[in-house]
């Protein structure tokens, strides 16, 4: 094992010298740019990458378009959704998309089956990730379900300001609603003063009035 792979993903450091053989032998370097499609909907699932740098969005798409970012993959981390469909043999129910260039290691799904029953340090990782991520789907769910958007957009643009990047699209898919809707509101927000709008830009001018709508007080 590299001492990158031992650094970002310590539970494989002091794997048994048999099985990190066969991790040596069997992890396949993969690479992906920006933008490229790393896994969707219905397709098989077939190796779980261990990411080394760049991120990966994973997201919910709907029949008619919309989409929604369910969680992202950074270096260190595991794809539940690829962990769940490895050890059940099912194929992806989401979609996933490199957010920025990735490069990373494939592991089969042969192996990830038998890092799971031997080596209890991987299994119980795998295990907790999933209990975090069962957490925030449940508060992405209450979100979705409970909250209105003007308030899902209010808090999105405080947690990510005051400079955003993003298209009103890119928004859209962030918060499962269409862009539509989310440039009304941002002009909306923009006419009250609490940002300023750009060519796939967002400035939060008045955090202040974005916090009363992000709790229900406007």
């Amino acid at each position: 094992m590299t001492a990158e792979i031992d650094r970002l993903f310590p539970t494989l450091a002091d794997l048994p010298t048999a099985l990190a053989r066969e991790v040596e032998r069997q992890a396949l370097p993969m690479s992906a740019p920006a933008g490229a499609a790393l896994f969707d909907a219905g397709m098989a699932c077939q190796a779980l990458p261990l990411v080394l740098s760049g991120s990966i969005k994973v997201s919910k798409r709907a029949e008619n378009g919309r989409e929604i970012r369910l969680y992202s993959v950074h270096p260190g981390e595991l794809c539940i959704v690829t962990v769940s469909c490895l050890l059940g043999g099912d194929p992806y129910p989401a979609t996933g998309v490199a957010e920025s260039a990735v490069s990373a290691l494939a592991l089969p799904r042969a192996l990830i089956l038998r890092l799971v029953a031997e080596h209890a340090p991987f299994r119980e990782m795998a295990f907790n990730l999933f209990a975090e991520r069962l957490t925030g789907l449940m508060q992405l769910v209450e979100e979705v379900a409970f909250r209105k958007l003007d308030q899902r957009l209010a808090a999105w643009l405080l947690e990510r300001g005051p400079l955003i990047a993003a298209s009103h699209q890119s928004v859209a898919d962030e918060l499962g609603s269409v862009r539509e809707i989310v440039s009304r509101l941002l002009k909306q927000f923009e006419e009250e003063g609490s940002v300023r709008l750009g060519r796939e830009r967002i400035e939060v001018l008045a955090p202040a009035i974005l916090k009363l709508r992000a709790v229900g007080n406007l």
